[in-house]
């Protein structure tokens, strides 16, 4: 209103286009086309800014963002975090809907893939997962539900599953991938009892069931870490020490220098939960055993950080030279679990044509070792 009126450069006229450049899809270039602003067009574009980045819903209201628009479009009036909220949920409902009507109208063959945890609350959720193949034979995956579960029960499973698909209007499942818990069979008992009457299966779905590769993968390299207890224990004693002050990683670098090793990395530690972050920590650490041997002689607390803990309970002493032997060793055995499970767990093509090749590499390695 401060304005003043009779300036033709501020009349506010809807049809008034501006040129921009709009990128290829497929990135070879851009296009000279003309746009005018469109309010909703932004507070979508801003939705999903939220989205993507994962930034918390205040963003919208901090004196960055404000001023940011306030310079960079005038017209663009930011949102609260109200407003951001329904909008992003409005844009999961249409999302929603359109891949609803995609299923309903093609009625495409979907195979899932589920999984189930606790959280430290004691609370337990279940994931579900739908992969399928659109017209251009494009490979895509979704996330169809993620909710909370009463138990693990396999019945309790099914049962959401089963109230889950109908929710999307799924109707032909091929297959269904779980991992190798004892639960999981009753999971597919329930579902075989239910979408036998669908007369949408193949071969009755007596096939429905695929366990997870990966998994079976896990389960083998945990059978094996147990071999090497010590080791693993001894070397992981050593990166927590490194890595539990600043004071002691600087230290660390300053072995690493009189050592002359040249490395932008430096060592990680596992979590024990996750045994490929376990060879990602010995792999690491290998790089550094010199820098390790350094630190033992030149830092004081070093020997007595491995002495009894607050408990009473002597801790794994510092690695000794055969330590570093077996882990070298160790290391080299699990490179092609690591690289097998890595094929294995990909998403944006599909894997099932290399189980075989991968684990027949995995009985070729077993049989050399």
């Amino acid at each position: 209103m401060k304005q003043c009126q009779k300036n033709l450069y501020n009349s506010d006229e809807k049809k008034q286009k501006t040129l921009t450049f709009d990128k290829k899809s497929d990135g070879s270039g851009s296009n000279l086309v003309a746009t005018i602003f469109n309010k909703e067009a932004c507070r979508m574009a801003c939705a999903k800014m939220i989205i993507l980045d994962e930034l918390p819903f205040s963003f919208v209201e901090g004196h960055g963002f404000r001023h940011f628009c306030s310079v960079a479009c005038l017209k663009f009036d930011p949102l609260s975090r109200r407003t951001i909220v329904r909008d992003i949920y409005q844009l999961y409902l249409d999302e929603k809907l359109a891949l609803r009507l995609m299923f309903v109208a093609n009625q495409q063959r979907v195979s899932l893939t589920t999984d189930t945890w606790t959280s430290i609350q004691n609370v337990c959720y279940m994931s579900l997962t739908g992969h399928y193949i659109d017209d251009d034979w494009m490979l895509h995956k979704r996330i169809l539900n993620f909710c909370v579960v009463p138990n693990h029960k396999g019945e309790a499973i099914g049962k959401l599953i089963e109230v889950c698909l109908h929710d999307w209007g799924i109707e032909k499942v091929f297959t269904l991938t779980l991992d190798n818990a004892s639960a999981n069979n009753n999971v597919i008992a329930y579902l075989k009892r239910k979408m036998v009457h669908w007369k949408n299966c193949i071969l009755n779905a007596d096939f429905l069931h695929i366990r997870c590769s990966a998994h079976i993968v896990n389960l083998i390299v945990c059978e094996g870490l147990k071999e090497l207890d010590e080791t693993i224990a001894s070397i992981r004693n050593v990166v927590r020490y490194v890595r539990s002050s600043p004071s002691r990683l600087q230290k660390f670098k300053e072995c690493l220098s009189q050592e002359k090793i040249d490395s932008k990395s430096l060592v990680c530690l596992d979590v024990l939960t996750r045994w490929n972050s376990t060879y990602l920590m010995l792999e690491s650490a290998l790089k550094f055993q010199k820098a390790f041997e350094r630190m033992e002689e030149e830092d004081g607390h070093y020997a007595s950080y491995f002495g009894e803990d607050d408990s009473g309970r002597k801790k794994v002493e510092p690695p000794l030279a055969w330590h570093w032997d077996d882990a070298k060793v160790f290391v080299q055995f699990l490179k092609g679990f690591y690289d097998v499970t890595l094929k294995f767990s990909v998403s944006l093509y599909v894997s099932s044509n290399i189980y075989f090749h991968q684990v027949s590499s995995i009985q070729k390695q077993l049989n050399c070792f």
